[in-house]
């Protein structure tokens, strides 16, 4: 059985699962844990006062999320099914680089993030969406284009994510895979139209559980069947499939090894592209600006640390196995090797995991890919309708919206731009385009604008022209070298030629890097020197007063104590120290430069320059250090938010549910959000601690 077809021919696996499971997973369970969402959003706003009708509420959190959730929420923004998907692929294609080079590619730029998101509180700390900040600082002209470019963000990566996770619930399922696309989104609509961001964050929590889980069970069986055994076993199989067909572009043609030029290309890749995807998606914003001053950076820094494990460890085991495996009689796709199409489509983990575990791990992969594509959806949807209920309808069509225009124009949409990327997935599919093509070609979109929003952020001295032109030339320059180099060195430009990885490559480091060039040079023509007091000029909170001071009643502190104690949580928080900010933008600095340093250059970059190939012993290390960072990834994920807040918060639900806690106010978003009439003595006479239990900061 050492002898395997080549990879042409047409798919002909038998999904191992009925199309039923296939729509009761996708519809059933998406509708149950939207009607949990729901009922957990109305048991919230009866017991914690969270009143999702006001805008504050439902787009922020009232601003008070903490540390822990903070961290599970940034895990699961990169939960992708491309980065489950994805990371097999990788691996599967240019051996034990790919893996590493994925989870490089993503946790610098998370942390980086961390910079952005405490420099935004300390200069903006009323913003909703980083397109208000660019629009305060530069004006409209500006706020249209930077707009289009996070729109075009967010609409490939949703497309990207749902041709990934309906080319998988279709292999698994036989469900008809433009069904898949359109049913996906059902579920997410439901939850985040009546939950707004806080449902985002608990689905969030509650997703990434289930999905750590079942990699950290992946990761375990894959060495618990007899064909495998053991890790020793599983790199004598990956050693034998590269003598079956060895590698191109791997130093002699191994898998076990870093020196790999197409995986190191993939890393350049990949790495602008995600930078883009972060810099560029106003979820991450939103999410930031949700979080407390003192959970920024510390959230953003852990859960991109943390994150590193989860396409590292699973690209990594699946990968090998379905490299091991792939001469075994039970693999799906034997005697032949998968082919160009299903290694492109992402599905590696699912013949992987389908070959280890039969029809539990079709189920399994089933599970977590509907459970990751959702929720990244869910963070996706809500970013949309801030961007048109902000940045459109309030700015350009009703000035003085109130809150209930506003959450009725974010309700609007979150409908559309879940239908319209369904739609847009399915126009991809029809083309040709599948999860390997976005997966490379991405950057080339979303790369122009990530210098141009760090230098709004971070230089006072960029200019209005500089922000206006840099981004459109960007992406002029970035689409030009993108079909340019397709057409050299392929001949044309068709959907195979432009997903090849070099051209996507050069398209996307000129996308990255020319507006630095353009701003700069246009910036020294004429500089700004922008005062960042500006900013805390705009008054953009429509709770201000409510945040600010919610209504005092006559159980609660002195005046005297309400005046030195508002300190965490408001909308505009006053009382967080600049000082302590400026320590914390110190800190994630400092944190941005350690990641990509040691996740990008000290530990990878000597092992490819040295050509090292990894013998058993450093692989068993390799990927017992994996597997263990994975496990605490998972602890993490699902402990910190319960011992940061959440079983304070749980309890006061239980409290509030039993009649043991009153929580004042009322159910009409007009009115304000009422504190818990918590005796003084109690409370600590702490508005910031009443306000707490108003905002929730599970």
């Amino acid at each position: 059985m050492s002898n395997l077809y080549a990879r042409d021919g047409i798919s002909t696996v038998d999904p191992p699962l009925s199309q039923a499971v296939g729509y009761v997973v996708v519809v059933v369970i998406g509708i149950i844990i939207a009607f949990i969402m729901m009922l957990v959003t109305k048991v919230l706003k009866k017991t914690a006062g969270e009143d999702n009708k006001k805008t504050e509420m439902f787009m922020t959190a009232n601003r008070t999320v903490r540390t822990g959730l903070t961290a599970s929420a940034v895990i699961s923004s990169w939960l992708w099914s491309t980065a489950l998907l994805g990371s097999s692929f990788v691996g599967y294609s240019y051996g034990i680089a790919g893996p590493f080079w994925f989870a490089a590619g993503c946790s610098p730029m998370i942390v980086f993030f961390a910079l952005l998101g405490i420099s935004c509180k300390r200069k903006i700390p009323e913003a909703h969406t980083s397109l208000e900040v660019v629009r305060i600082r530069y004006g409209r002209v500006a706020h249209v284009v930077f707009m289009v470019l996070c729109l075009v963000n967010n609409i490939f990566a949703c497309a990207n994510m749902l041709l990934g996770a309906s080319a998988v619930i279709t292999a698994v399922s036989g469900m008809h895979i433009i069904a898949s696309t359109f049913l996906l989104p059902v579920g997410v609509t439901i939850y985040t139209f009546v939950g707004g961001i806080k449902a985002t964050f608990l689905t969030d929590y509650f997703h990434t559980a289930i999905i750590l889980i079942i990699a950290c069970y992946f990761s375990i069986k894959a060495f618990s069947t007899d064909q495998v055994g053991s890790i020793e076993n599983l790199f004598d199989l990956v050693q034998a499939a590269a003598q079956r067909h060895p590698v191109s572009g791997n130093h002699e043609g191994t898998y076990l090894t870093m020196t790999s030029k197409s995986a190191i290309l993939f890393a350049i890749l990949h790495t602008c592209s995600n930078f883009g995807l972060v810099i560029m998606d106003t979820s991450y914003f939103i999410k930031a600006f949700s979080a407390k001053p003192s959970a920024v950076v510390p959230g953003y820094t852990i859960g991109g640390i943390a994150y590193f494990a989860i396409p590292w460890a699973l690209g990594t085991v699946m990968s090998s196995v379905a490299l091991g495996l792939e001469n075994q009689s039970n693999f799906p796709t034997f005697p032949r090797r998968m082919t160009s199409s299903e290694v492109s489509s992402g599905l590696v983990l699912p013949y992987a995991a389908i070959t280890i575990a039969g029809k539990g791990g079709a189920a399994a992969v089933l599970l977590i890919i509907f459970m990751a594509v959702t929720s990244t959806l869910s963070a996706q949807v809500i970013a949309v309708s801030s961007i048109l209920s902000f940045d459109v309808y309030r700015e350009y069509f009703k000035k003085s919206a109130t809150d209930r225009d506003l959450i009725r124009s974010s309700h609007f949409g979150v409908v559309f731009f879940a239908a319209f990327s369904a739609g847009f997935s399915t126009m991809l599919h029809y083309v040709g385009i599948d999860l390997g093509w976005t997966l490379y070609m991405l950057g080339v979109v979303t790369c122009p604008g990530i210098f141009p929003m760090v230098f709004t952020v971070l230089w006072r001295k960029h200019s209005k022209a500089a922000a206006i032109l840099s981004p459109v030339l960007g992406l002029a320059t970035g689409l030009a070298v993108w079909l340019g180099t397709a057409s050299r060195f392929f001949g044309e430009v068709s959907v195979a030629t432009t997903g090849e990885i070099l051209p996507c490559v050069y398209g996307t480091v000129a996308s990255c890097f020319s507006p630095i060039l353009y701003s700069v040079v246009i910036t020294l023509i004429k500089p700004q020197n922008y005062d960042w007091a500006h900013f805390k000029k705009e008054k953009l909170a429509l709770e201000k007063l409510d945040s600010e001071l919610t209504t005092v009643h006559h159980d609660e502190p002195s005046s005297q104590n309400v005046a030195g104690s508002i300190e965490e949580g408001g909308v505009n928080s006053a009382s967080a120290d600049a000082q302590e900010l400026k320590r914390w933008g110190r800190i994630a600095a400092f944190w941005s430069v350690a990641t990509f340093l040691g996740h990008w250059v000290i530990w990878p970059l000597p092992m490819y320059g040295s050509q090292y190939v990894f013998g058993k012993k450093f692989f068993v290390a390799w990927v017992v250090v994996a597997i263990i960072w994975l496990w605490g990834t998972m602890l993490i994920a699902i402990f910190a938010p319960l011992l940061d807040g959440g079983i304070q918060q749980i309890l006061q639900v239980y409290r509030g549910l039993t009649g043991k806690d009153h929580i004042s106010g009322t159910s009409d978003g007009n009115k304000e959000v009422g504190v818990a009439s918590t005796p003084a003595s109690q409370s600590g006479g702490s508005v910031s601690e009443g306000k707490e239990v108003a905002g929730g900061n599970f």
